[in-house]
């Protein structure tokens, strides 16, 4: 019984309490992918730990039924639950009865889980289907382009997976701005980035009273924006990576020349996925000391909600 209530103690703690932290140390996307691996960690060791104390629970249960309702029973009232109590008909029915209500409540769960991401994963390949279908390919870029004047480039999954670009979005690229935007685009695929918002978002609709999964999501979705921004900027450079996000944010050309200071945040608030967040981030200048002390405390917070589980229910067990 021990191991059970420590590891649901634990997956609780996290779940309501890693948040805050967790935004505080990614907020300004230094080090996006351990930011990234951060959240992640913390939301599988989360439900890591509630299978573990699942499991735990049922084998308690299989083994020694009265010595679990009399744990339950001792654990709320203490020395006032005798076991007139606690071997009492009424007391063992609330109890199985609380049990089959938690079961349930999994159930329904994981019932919404599996509706969410397999109704996302059949849009995902029913978009990358109709790209192929409606639009023209890019030579010499494996990207697809859709006519439509208003900038759009985005990624679908499929078989195969699709860039999708609009014609309003080569009207305002250059050739340099529209390579940082392929890079952009085949590093949320290389790195698998809309599996990664797919089981989020899934996890947000089947647990949307849990803090963890909820601002999760978001943040899992705007660091993997941050870390695919990093992997164009190392192909193309800041500047272009920040005019490419200004000319298809606002719709007009910009030439990298021009990248010189942050864009007000109402300018952009309907762009793509943060991106008043992201261009100052770009603009930012390197803080050595500080971005090394935040990539230290990122670090340090990932190895501990990565190994946390496992040697929680090592101890108690």
């Amino acid at each position: 019984m021990r191991p059970a209530l420590a590891l649901a103690g634990y997956a609780a703690a996290v779940a309501w309490g890693a948040p805050p932290p967790l935004a505080l140390l990614t907020r300004r996307g230094v080090c996006a992918r351990t930011g990234l691996a951060a959240w992640l960690a913390a939301m599988a060791g989360v439900l890591a730990a509630a299978v573990l104390a699942i499991q735990s629970l049922f084998r308690t249960v299989a083994a020694d039924w009265p010595s679990l309702t009399r744990a339950l029973c001792r654990s709320v009232a203490g020395g006032a639950c005798s076991p007139a109590v606690y071997r009492g008909a009424l007391y063992e029915g609330g109890v199985a009865a609380l049990a089959a209500l938690a079961t349930a409540a999994a159930a329904a769960a994981l019932w919404r889980y599996g509706r969410r991401t397999q109704r996302a994963r059949a849009r995902s390949r029913a978009h990358a289907e109709a790209a192929f279908l409606a639009g023209r390919a890019l030579p010499g870029t494996g990207a697809v382009v859709l006519d439509d004047p208003r900038p759009a480039a985005y990624c679908v999954a499929g078989r195969p997976a699709a860039i999708v670009l609009t014609s309003g979005a080569l009207a305002v690229l250059d050739p340099p701005q529209l390579a940082a935007v392929l890079a952009h685009e085949r590093a949320h695929l290389a790195h698998r980035h809309h599996l990664l918002a797919m089981v989020t978002r899934g996890l947000a609709a089947a647990f949307p009273g849990v803090p963890l999964f909820t601002r999760g999501a978001a943040e899992v979705a705007r660091l993997a924006e941050m870390a695919a921004d990093d992997a164009a900027a190392r192909v193309s450079g800041r500047p272009t990576v920040v005019a490419a996000l200004l000319a298809i944010g606002t719709g007009t050309a910009v030439p990298a020349a021009a990248v010189a200071a942050p864009v007000p945040h109402g300018g952009l608030a309907a762009a793509a996925y943060a991106v008043p967040a992201r261009v100052e981030r770009m603009l930012r200048p390197p803080r050595p000391v500080s971005d090394t002390a935040f990539g230290l405390a990122l670090a340090a917070v990932l190895t501990v909600l990565a190994a946390a589980p496992s040697l929680l229910a090592a101890f108690t067990g």
